[in-house]
């Protein structure tokens, strides 16, 4: 099944950085797009960046260009999320999926546990 272990997440204060993992166990990922998300309390899931299975230029949610930066290593089957100048709106459950879609991740049930992170003085 196509779905990872998210790690990373944790309390930081605004303006720090988290770099979140995103491991896969199962599969290659070097044949899929991959992406994250997240999901605050309340709120729709969102995605935030993604990585290309073609190594193309990854694409950003408008709220987080220019901080997060998405990267991939397929020898390590693991994806990284480095976040950068973070913003107590940042403050959410953080999931990858095998997929830059949130709706196919949801038709297929590719969300993991997901990772916390919570951005508070």
């Amino acid at each position: 099944q196509l779905q990872f272990v998210e790690s990373g997440g944790g309390l930081v204060q605004p303006g720090g950085s988290l770099r979140l993992t995103c491991a896969a166990s199962k599969f290659a990922l070097d044949y899929y797009s991959i992406g994250w998300f997240r999901q605050a309390p309340g709120k729709q899931r969102e995605a935030v960046a993604c990585t290309k299975k073609s190594d193309s230029s990854p694409d950003y949610g408008d709220s987080v260009k220019g901080r997060f930066t998405i990267s991939r290593d397929n020898a390590k089957n693991t994806v990284y999320l480095q976040m950068n100048s973070l913003k107590p709106e940042d403050t959410a459950m953080y999931y990858c999926a095998a997929t830059c879609d949130t709706n196919i991740a949801d038709a297929y049930g590719y969300w993991g546990q997901g990772t916390q992170v919570t951005v508070a003085s």
